[in-house]
């Protein structure tokens, strides 16, 4: 699905100020309510926008100690068994089947350091976990983002990406 320099816009707005009303963001962006509701209605059908729910920060719930582990699991019928097991662990975020060294890639939070263990212990205490292997991210650096990527979504958009 591609988009337009509207869309972009109206991302932008929605990004900055995510509180925004239909009306005020038709108001800014110069158009009509129903425009910026159609807008609205496409960009989530499509999947461009997947939720409206608020951002959270681990680090404000008391999870200051983010970990990326790469998990080698039990080939065969044994993924659907580990993202079951995985989706139990409050503490993992998100999960990815990776290609090369791993077969997972587990971004997870926790408590502290110690905790951290208990999380991993978890995560391998899983049937069709082998192995694992854990990185502890000291500092972000980018946080995750997407103001760049709808720019580039944009037919000719890139050229304006500093």
């Amino acid at each position: 699905m591609g988009i337009d320099e509207l869309d972009a816009a109206l991302l932008g707005l929605l990004h900055a100020e995510p509180k925004v009303g239909v009306l005020e963001a038709s108001r800014r962006l110069g158009v009509a309510r129903g425009t910026v509701q159609a807008r609205l209605d496409r960009l989530e059908r499509t999947g461009v926008i997947t939720s409206s729910a608020p951002t959270l920060d681990p680090e404000a719930l008391g999870f200051p100690v983010v970990a990326f582990a790469t998990l080698e699991i039990a080939q065969g019928n044994g993924h659907a068994a580990v993202v079951e097991h995985l989706t139990a662990i409050p503490e993992v975020l998100e999960a990815h089947t990776i290609t090369g060294a791993g077969d997972v890639l587990v971004r997870v939070v926790a408590r502290t350091h110690a905790d951290l263990q208990r999380v991993i212990n978890s995560i391998v205490d899983g049937h069709n976990v082998l192995r694992s292997s854990t990185v502890i991210a000291t500092q972000t650096q980018i946080a995750l983002r997407h103001e760049q990527l709808v720019r580039a979504a944009v037919p000719g958009g890139q050229k304006d990406i500093p």
